[in-house]
């Protein structure tokens, strides 16, 4: 039986780690053509040049490009930005929700179900007409406010089940001690709900920095081009430079991977709390 229940279990995790490696195949791909010269890239189909093949010019290279720095900034000023004017709009709305009743509430609560379901390609055209009646495409202002706007709706539906967790008896008590309902609010329902508002900032954070078509349809001038839109110059109209697009594509990823990283344990709080009643 010990052999058996062995057995079972290395064959669990061969089965685990070749599922792994399958949906990782892309990555690896890229880090490898990555480390590859331009002539290698189309010519070798291995998925790492050998250890003495290794090239590591294609990511001096991305980094010495002045428009890439700057697109590379580009991109952490927008995410940042369109992530701290999601994270505190859906922090006031989803308390709001949660804690105060009436039809205007029912009727907001039901917008955002129509949000949600509404595709994204829905609203492209008139999301672009908007912009530019108000002026504000080809900004990184309309950039922010597009990708703060477009991740709300789930933003507040996440934080409003986080605050219908947090019993109303603990604000009732700070109020009991002089605090206000807003000072209550900010003093005992934000520090509690750390784990809900981590989630909501790495979710902002992560679809603000990955995001494409959005920037691809406001955004027209290279000085105001994101990280996506900058590797765009390493495809070229008859060909493509795979080696220095790999490498432009592994420097845009590490920021997210690092951000995951640190904000990890944030992250399985936060989808896991509530999930347990006891």
């Amino acid at each position: 039986m010990k052999l058996r229940a062995r057995a079972g279990k290395a064959a669990s995790y061969v089965f685990i780690i070749s599922f792994c490696f399958l949906f990782a195949l892309p990555v690896l791909s890229m880090i490898g053509t990555s480390l590859k010269t331009a002539s290698a890239a189309l010519s070798d189909f291995s998925l790492f040049p050998a250890p003495s093949d290794v090239y590591f010019g294609n990511f001096v290279q991305v980094l010495q490009d002045a428009s890439f720095e700057r697109n590379l900034l580009n991109s952490f000023f927008v995410s940042i930005a369109s992530t701290v004017v999601a994270v505190l709009a859906a922090a006031l709305s989803g308390y709001a929700v949660s804690r105060f009743r009436g039809w205007a509430f029912a009727g907001f609560i039901a917008l955002l179900l129509l949000l949600q379901m509404l595709p994204s390609m829905l609203v492209m055209v008139p999301t672009f007409l908007i912009y530019k009646s108000l002026n504000i495409n080809n900004t990184l202002f309309g950039l922010i406010l597009c990708y703060s706007t477009s991740s709300l709706a789930f933003c507040i539906w996440l934080l409003k089940g986080f605050f219908d967790s947090v019993p109303f008896e603990i604000e009732e008590s700070a109020m009991m001690d002089g605090c206000s309902q807003f000072g209550s609010f900010l003093r005992i329902i934000l520090p509690i709900s750390t784990p809900g508002l981590a989630t909501v900032a790495i979710f902002s954070f992560v679809r603000a920095w990955n995001e494409y078509v959005m920037a691809r349809i406001l955004i027209q001038s290279d000085a105001l081009k994101t990280i996506n839109l900058g590797l765009q110059k390493f495809v070229q109209e008859f060909q493509v430079d795979w080696s220095l697009l790999s490498a432009g594509a592994v420097i845009a990823t590490v920021p997210t991977i690092l951000f995951l990283m640190f904000a990890q344990k944030y992250l399985v709080q936060g989808l896991t709390s509530g999930a347990v009643k006891g």
